[in-house]
């Protein structure tokens, strides 16, 4: 045996005795896929008590609340929320799992159901909107991941889709137009713990010719609580303009009394 014989012997027992050291383990077994999710049918539910309100606003733009989801068709671009989320609470105060067949709008009624489909590849699928968003320009939808899975549009993120609202019980886009409930909108200018303090701002709004003043109470971690509220304003523009009066008037702040 010449030399460059023995060194790869050597080689190859200093191999050997590292294996006897730390045998091999098998290869774990790779874990179990989830299961895809399934579509939900469609079904009647009564409006959220969260995530309702007549309208809200993110970032200085203001959203409407839709007073009905019936006959609701969109298109527009879609985008997709997964594990950042995933446990979380969504506006009706569910848990989101991103492995449910859901979604967000921005202005739907909470909870509404839509078949959304993706103008890219055909493939569409049916979702129960419980949450808010997107808030991004441009963007009407948020979806699910495995809504975004069963899209085919994980990968790239965004997909221009159809939004449209089903029916209960069916899987086709419901068709009339229902007409649309009038909203009323109050203003409220103040909670106090002091009816005094509470009777005394509504004295301030009246004197300046403010209509609908009232104080109403309620209880807060069983204390009793004063609100101030006016109203009611048949339009965003007549509720626009009666916060200003308000301020006016010597309210501090005015806000949507929900």
């Amino acid at each position: 045996m010449n030399r460059s014989q023995a060194a790869g012997c050597a080689l190859a027992l200093l191999a050997l005795a590292g294996c006897a050291r730390e045998p091999l383990r098998p290869a774990p077994p790779p874990a179990p896929a989830t299961p895809p999710a399934r579509e939900g049918v469609p079904r009647d539910e009564p409006r959220s008590k969260y995530g309702n309100p007549p309208f809200y606003e993110v970032d200085g733009r203001r959203y409407v609340v839709l007073p009905s989801a019936v006959g609701y068709l969109e298109q527009g671009v879609a985008s997709w929320y997964g594990p950042d989320f995933h446990g979380g609470r969504t506006s009706t105060g569910e848990t989101y799992d991103m492995h449910a067949m859901t979604g967000a709008h921005p202005t739907l009624p909470l909870p509404t159901w839509v078949r959304v489909t993706n103008l890219e590849n055909g493939k569409s699928v049916v979702v129960r909107l419980n949450d808010r968003g997107p808030f991004a320009r441009g963007r009407i939808i948020d979806l699910s991941r495995a809504a975004a899975e069963a899209l085919d549009m994980v990968r790239a993120g965004t997909a221009r889709v159809e939004v449209q609202s089903l029916a209960a019980g069916d899987t086709m886009p419901a068709a009339t137009p229902a007409v649309a409930p009038a909203t009323a909108y109050y203003a409220q200018a103040g909670a106090f713990g002091s009816r005094e303090n509470a009777e005394a701002l509504a004295s301030r709004l009246r004197a300046a010719g403010i209509e609908g003043v009232a104080v109403t109470e309620s209880a807060s971690n069983g204390n009793p609580l004063f609100r101030v509220r006016a109203g009611p304003a048949a339009s965003l523009p007549d509720f626009d303009r009666l916060v200003e009066r308000m301020l006016a008037a010597g309210a501090d702040a005015v806000r949507l009394a929900l």
